[in-house]
């Protein structure tokens, strides 16, 4: 090392630092607030910025109604972000010491402060101001660099934390984001795909999709939401070489293996296409947006969702509700209506009888659930539907909304009309009076639905107090016992029958009495379910003379226990709580197990 050159640097060293303390101490005595190097530099305001860094290209960024452009050396869009953080960081800068043109007068200025060879020129423009800047040679200590400002007075040295905020290469600037959706109206999405092409539209009012080519159907709103989210993030892992007469064919884009295309009216506003795989990385895929004159690679995982067949982009939902339901019309093993009063109850009609309301929650849960698994036909005749057991339904279910089932008011409040036809192995074929559709839905999934006005009807048989039972009545292969009630826990019981507490007990489940499901109603299905004259009976008698009775039969193939009672001058069957039948073989039965 040269030692004129080392005891040089010392000096500026030394002088650098006793500028520093001086600086310092003069703004503690006066409070002054340290000017910075470009006071009259406001990020917002810029409108062109340039980076030439050392010996390499020329980088320029334009801003034009708020978005960032990079113009040189190639038009693409830029790192918003990076740019900015660069122009706050500059307007930031506040100078250590100023050496002043005096003090730089018969000095190699260019020489010393490495402003021969710069590490950066940048240029920034505002509509009433602009400067140049030379970032010149680290100091000693290499935390701080010299800076000038060209045409003003002397040289700063500053903080050299924004280097880092300095584009070397246009990459630097390029925005990895393949496409911003957030910022791009549209209304329309095309999706060529090989050979399978489709495109939905969105709704203005609810902003739902809806498929309008190869066919009009119900598109799966979710699905396409998702796969935009997934196209958001989807970020640039690999820039290709600038070249305007790129051989297309060789990235598969001369005839894209997949493009997706946005559109706003008739307009089509923005189109990507992808092509192969680089032969070095099958994670990768080749890809370009029309208009940009760019090829980049990027992630295929987050790509998969636009591969996927034309049915997937379809509501795979039967039905989807929109708002709320006042009246159900149901034509199955009988016709019934389910209707909402104004207290909020559900009431079957014409039967007469109170609705369960869990029961239709879960009705139109169950019917909300239903999944199309199988679009079986697209175009569907009248000729055709015997086939599908479609012309005559088994069931039927149309759904209407308050304006509909209000007496008086507009008959156009219909929902969904929703036809089930013939079971097919493990599979029932389906139909929406909308449209010209055949689908298919899990046989499993429809038998959950109901299919007889019985089983809609209040699961709460009756309810009263332990209090007001006067006595229980026994009836049981032939044979009859009664027990008296004395008082609270206090029973006058048969022989065999000691537990006082558990007869409580087993009572005060019976004058809560609740079916888990109605299975059957009328004589018929009373005998079909294994009731005799000679079935377990239990009575209840009130101190009012009423008196409620059910009988209980424990051999259900399901193993769950059936009870039934008479309603409405007939029998009605249904599952009966397993831990109810249990108390009742225990504690009412001729031979009890204590």
């Amino acid at each position: 090392m040269n030692p004129k050159n080392t005891w040089l640097w010392l000096a500026v060293a030394t002088g650098l630092f006793v500028l520093v303390l001086f600086d310092q101490r003069h703004a503690r005595e006066t409070g002054s607030v340290p000017v910075g190097v470009l006071p009259n530099l406001k990020p917002a305001a810029v409108i062109r910025i340039q980076v030439s860094p050392g010996k390499g290209t020329n980088i320029r960024a334009e801003r034009t109604n708020g978005v960032w452009q990079l113009t040189k050396p190639l038009i693409y869009p830029a790192q918003a972000a990076s740019i900015d953080n660069l122009l706050i960081h500059l307007a930031r800068l506040i100078p250590a010491p100023h050496i002043t043109a005096r003090e730089l007068r018969n000095r190699k200025v260019d020489e010393e402060y490495g402003f021969v060879t710069p590490q950066a020129a940048i240029i920034i423009e505002q509509p009433d101001y602009s400067v140049n800047l030379l970032v010149g040679a680290r100091t000693a200590p290499g935390d701080q660099v010299f800076l000038q400002v060209v045409g003003g007075d002397g040289v700063y040295v500053v903080n050299a934390d924004f280097l880092k905020y300095i584009p070397r290469t246009p990459e630097d600037w390029r925005d990895t984001m393949l496409i911003d959706l957030k910022g791009l109206a549209f209304d329309r999405l095309s999706v060529t795909n090989g050979a399978k092409i489709f495109e939905l539209r969105r709704d203005a009012t609810n902003a739902l999709w809806r498929m309008v080519y190869p066919l009009q159907a119900r598109a799966y709103s979710a699905r396409a939401e998702e796969s935009l989210q997934l196209l958001q993030s989807v970020t640039v892992s690999q820039f290709l070489p600038d070249d305007p007469k790129a051989d297309l064919e060789a990235y598969g884009l001369q005839s894209p293996e997949l493009e997706v295309a946005f559109g706003q009216g008739t307009n089509t506003v923005a189109r990507l296409q992808f092509g192969k795989s680089p032969t070095n990385d099958t994670r990768l895929v080749y890809a370009r947006r029309i208009g940009v004159n760019a090829i980049v690679a990027v992630p295929k995982d987050l790509l998969a969702p636009w591969y996927a067949r034309v049915n997937d982009f379809r509501d795979p939902s039967l039905v989807t509700l929109t708002a709320p339901v006042a009246e159900i019309d149901v034509r199955a093993t009988d016709s019934f209506s389910l209707r909402l009063q104004t207290n909020g109850a559900w009431r079957v009609l014409p039967q007469g009888f109170p609705a369960d309301g869990g029961v239709v929650k879960d009705f139109l849960a169950n019917l909300s659930a239903l999944q199309i698994v199988e679009f079986t036909k697209d175009v569907v005749i009248a000729p055709d539907l015997p086939a599908y057991g479609l012309a005559s339904p088994v069931r039927q279910f149309i759904l209407k909304s308050a304006a509909a089932s209000t007496p008086g008011g507009p008959t156009n409040g219909v929902m969904a009309e929703l036809d089930f036809g013939t079971n097919q192995a493990d599979r029932t074929f389906a139909r929406r009076a909308d449209e010209n559709f055949v689908y298919a839905v899990k046989r499993g999934d429809f038998e959950r639905l109901p299919s007889a006005s019985f089983q809609m009807r209040d699961r709460r048989i009756w309810s009263c107090s332990t209090n007001d039972v006067a006595r229980v009545t026994i009836r049981q292969q032939g044979k009859v016992r009664q027990i008296t009630r004395n008082g609270p826990y206090d029973w006058s019981l048969t022989p065999g029958m000691t537990n006082e507490l558990a007869v409580e007990e087993t009572v005060s489940g019976l004058c809560q009495l609740t079916a888990i499901a109605w299975i059957g109603r009328g004589a018929a299905d009373r005998a079909r379910f294994g009731f005799t004259d000679d079935s377990h009976q239990i009575t209840l008698e009130l101190k009012n003379g009423e008196k409620a009775s059910v009988e209980f039969n424990g051999a259900s193939l399901s193993g769950v226990p059936y009870g039934a009672v008479m309603l409405d001058g007939e029998p009605w069957m249904f599952e009966c709580p397993a831990w109810l039948y249990r108390y009742v073989q225990s504690h009412l039965s001729f031979a009890p197990n204590t």
